[in-house]
Formats: C-alpha cells, sequence, structure tokens
C-alpha cells in the first residue's frame, strides 16, 4: 500500500492542474499530451490519413443517404498501371512481416501480360482483396490465437471492396494499403527490426509479433490502458504518450490463464468487497469457520449467512486492507470475469515470474491508478470543478467504504499477448511466451494462406470464479 495519503493529494492536484481542453467532453478524451506521429511506410499518391479520411468521408455519405447504398464488387475493373502497383507493394510486403508468395505475384504477372480484361481484373482484384484482408485483420486464422477474444469495434470500417474502389478512384494502390497497417508507435520498431534481423528465428517472431497488433483496433484511442501478459506490465496511455507504468500479476498457465479481451472500464470501485467462491467456502471449509466462529470471522473481515431453504452458504468478505482484492478494483463487464485489482500481497511484485493468479491481473501501486482514472473519467471543465473531483477522488480511495466512482470518458482497456517488443525502457526485446502461444501462431506462417478465414473467435470463453493466490 502506498503510504499516507500525500501522494493521492500530489496525483489529484497534479491532474486538477490539467488545462480545461483536456476535461472537455467529446466522442473520446482529450488531448493532454503533444500525439506521437503515427508510423507509416512512404506512400505514393495519397497519404494513408487522405486515404483514411476519404473512406470514412464515404462511409458517413453512405449512412447519411435516403437508400441503401451497393456493396462494392469483389472483382473490379484494373488498368494495367494500376495492376503493375499492385505487384510492386507485393513485392515489398515482406518489410510488413508479410510472404509476397501469399499473395499470387506470378499469376498477376501473366495477366498484367496479357493485357486488360476479365482474367487482369480477377487476378488482380484477388491480391488486393487478400493483402487488405491480412493488413486489416491479420494473417494468422482464429484457430491459431488461443483465448484471444478481441473483436473489431468497428469491422465495416474498412470494408474489402470501398477499400479497392477507393484505391482505384484515387490511383493510391500502395498508399491505401499501407494505411491499414497499426498505428501504434510498437509496430513501426517491429518492422525497422525485422530488417536489420537476418536470423531466421528471430525473424519469425518479429513476423509474428507484427501480426498480432493487427488483431486490435487500427486504433487504440487516444487514452488507454494496455497490459502486455507475459510482460508483467501495464501501460496507462493519455494522449498517445505513457504517462506510467505498473508491474502485474497475471493468470497461472492452464484453465487460469489470463485471456486476451479488449472491454471498457465503466468504473472504479475503491474498496471493494470480495464473494469468496465456493470451491472455498464448501470445498476449503472456510464457509463453516465463518458461521461457527463469528469473532474469528469478524477479525478476518468475514459475513457469512445461510439459506433456510436450500443451506446455501454466502461468505462476503468486506472492505480492508487484507481483502483478496485490496483497496480497489476496475469494473469492467465482461463474459471472462477478468479485471484489473489491488492485491494485500504486494510482495509478490518484487518477483521474477508473476503468473500466480487465477486469471484476473493484479496491479502494483493500485490505489495510485484507481485515483488516476477517476479524476481522468470525470467531465469536469473548470479548474473548481476538477480540484473538487480530485479531492473527492483522494477522499473516497482511504476512506474504508465501498464506493464506486463512475468512468464517464472512454476508457479502453487492452489485455494483450506479445512475445517481442519495447519494454518500459523503450528497448526492444523478447518476452518468456508463458502459456506457449506463439508456437500456433508460427506453424501458421509455415501453413498456406488460410481464404475465408473468420473476423472474430469461436473457442468459449472460460469463467474465471476463484481468484485467488495460492502463493
Amino acid at each position: 500500500m502506498i503510504e499516507g495519503s500525500k501522494r493521492f493529494w500530489l496525483i489529484g492536484a497534479a491532474l486538477a492542474a490539467l488545462p480545461a481542453s483536456a476535461w472537455a467532453q467529446a466522442r473520446g478524451p482529450e488531448n493532454l499530451l503533444p500525439p506521437e506521429p503515427p508510423i507509416v511506410a512512404p506512400q505514393k499518391v495519397m497519404s494513408p490519413d487522405d486515404v483514411t479520411a476519404s473512406i470514412d468521408a464515404m462511409g458517413k455519405r453512405a449512412e447519411m443517404a435516403a437508400t441503401v447504398q451497393p456493396v462494392a464488387p469483389e472483382v473490379q475493373v484494373w488498368t494495367v498501371a494500376d495492376a503493375r502497383a499492385l505487384v510492386g507493394v507485393i513485392a515489398s510486403i515482406g518489410s510488413e512481416g508479410l510472404d509476397p508468395k501469399d499473395y499470387q505475384p506470378d499469376q498477376l504477372a501473366a495477366a498484367i501480360a496479357a493485357g486488360p480484361g476479365q482474367a487482369l481484373n480477377e487476378a488482380a482484384s484477388r491480391s488486393f482483396a487478400w493483402l487488405v484482408e491480412d493488413l486489416r485483420d491479420g494473417r494468422t486464422p482464429m484457430e491459431a490465437r488461443k483465448q484471444w477474444f478481441v473483436v473489431d469495434p468497428d469491422p465495416d470500417r474498412y470494408r474489402t471492396g470501398e477499400v479497392m474502389a477507393q484505391a482505384l478512384a484515387n490511383r493510391s494502390i500502395a498508399a491505401s494499403l499501407m494505411a491499414l497497417n497499426p498505428e501504434h508507435p510498437d509496430y513501426g520498431h517491429l518492422k525497422a527490426e525485422l530488417a536489420n534481423t537476418t536470423d531466421p528465428a528471430k525473424r519469425k517472431l518479429i513476423r509474428a509479433n507484427m501480426d498480432r497488433w493487427r488483431w486490435l483496433a487500427r486504433d487504440l484511442g487516444p487514452q488507454f490502458l494496455l497490459t502486455n501478459v507475459p510482460e508483467y506490465q501495464l501501460r496507462l496511455t493519455v494522449n498517445h504518450k505513457i504517462i506510467s507504468t505498473y508491474r502485474t500479476i497475471v493468470g497461472k498457465p492452464g484453465r487460469t490463464a489470463t485471456p486476451q479481451l479488449a472491454e471498457t472500464v465503466e468504473g472504479v470501485i475503491f474498496n471493494p468487497t470480495w464473494t469468496v467462491p465456493q470451491s472455498i467456502v464448501k470445498g476449503e471449509g472456510l464457509g463453516a469457520k465463518v458461521l461457527g466462529n463469528p469473532g474469528w470471522a469478524k477479525a478476518a473481515g468475514y459475513r457469512g449467512w445461510k439459506d433456510k431453504e436450500t443451506g446455501f452458504v454466502t461468505v462476503v468478505q468486506q472492505p480492508g486492507a487484507n481483502n483478496s482484492l485490496g483497496l480497489m478494483k476496475l469494473d469492467m463487464p465482461n463474459p471472462h470475469a477478468i479485471f484489473l485489482h489491488d492485491t494485500p500481497n504486494r510482495n509478490l511484485f518484487n518477483q521474477e515470474n508473476r503468473a500466480l493468479s487465477h486469471g484476473c491481473v493484479r496491479t502494483e501501486r493500485a490505489q495510485e491508478l484507481a485515483i488516476t482514472l477517476a479524476i481522468l473519467g470525470n467531465l469536469a471543465t473548470t479548474p473548481e470543478a476538477r480540484k473538487a473531483a480530485a479531492d473527492e477522488a483522494v477522499a473516497i480511495s482511504t476512506s474504508g467504504k465501498y464506493t464506486r466512482v463512475p468512468i464517464q470518458k472512454s476508457m479502453p482497456v487492452y489485455i494483450t499477448y506479445f512475445t517481442m517488443g519495447r519494454d518500459i525502457e523503450g528497448k526492444l526485446r523478447e518476452f518468456k511466451d508463458i502459456y506457449g502461444r506463439d508456437a500456433p501462431v508460427l506453424a501458421s506462417f509455415d501453413a498456406p494462406r488460410q481464404a475465408n478465414r473468420a473476423r472474430a473467435t469461436s473457442e468459449e470463453a472460460v469463467e474465471i470464479v476463484d481468484d485467488l493466490q495460492t502463493t
């Protein structure tokens, strides 16, 4: 636990002093720091931002139209010049971690040699469509993405036919495709490392982790939480800048491994209660102990009761320093019952191997994180209101009373799995594959490209109910 409340007051004061523009209500949180420019490859004719804006504008016009707009055809008319530009993209696609052979360059070259016509239209449209799919969604098929439950929040934003139509209309084949690349800087760092690496095994690992970035939304938003499970780290990003990092404890390998999710923090719960799972209430005899020894139960912070009709025993641990959830939890509803929270066993953050929990993610300095999120999520627009929000968050956190503070501004949380990426010092390195999730991804890169892939997993959620450490 952070000693005293002085640090909390400093956090509150610092956040309360942010300019009004940082607190204004909008579709997403306002900027707090200058944005870092997205990393994209050099383009021809149009920039990726221009292409993205054009596609978005086209989508908005379609929404506003009185009649339903026709879906762009899968096969479109290609000129030889545009097809040659596509050949150039395919030839250089290895720099994005993809294999040129996947996109049938020989068949496309033969169609170009034969001249304009249906054969060229079909060959070029097919190669372009496959590139869109892999750059937009990732090349890895869903069955190789173990426990990956992240879904595209806007699956219609980059429809294949619309991207193709826009690229042909603007003569922007390369730019339209490169505009689909992930915007996160770590993708660019992996790409740069790939260009400077000759070791086959390392190149393969880099390619796999570049693809993992494609499994996420292209734009993660201006402010968000992102935890990389194998790294045991959580990052808080505000306006595209990492402002805080926190060590984490994640699920043990096996059934309680932490799944990969993209959810939204809807509230911060200070001083939470904990409803003890039946495997402990009944299986370990805690229920009988609580009911049979009220004095011990009160000292330990437990309340228990027995249903007179069913005999079902419920045990709830009250708020306090010894509560199994610690002093805070983030309210982020999801079918996996996974959330971020504190822990009374803070000594475990000093261990190198921190895959110790039953699935949920524990964070160090959790009270600091909770206060920060409560303030960032407030819609106050004046200095006085912002200071009041900061003061309230600090007071609630130290009150010892169960309190839920709603998050009124969007705060996505991404629970990811990268085995290569930048650490908190900015150095690119490998992280131990604690759940063995690299193998199926790497194997999929050795296999032929899979066509007509699903865009959502069919894997079932594993609900985590016994979220206690056994260490």
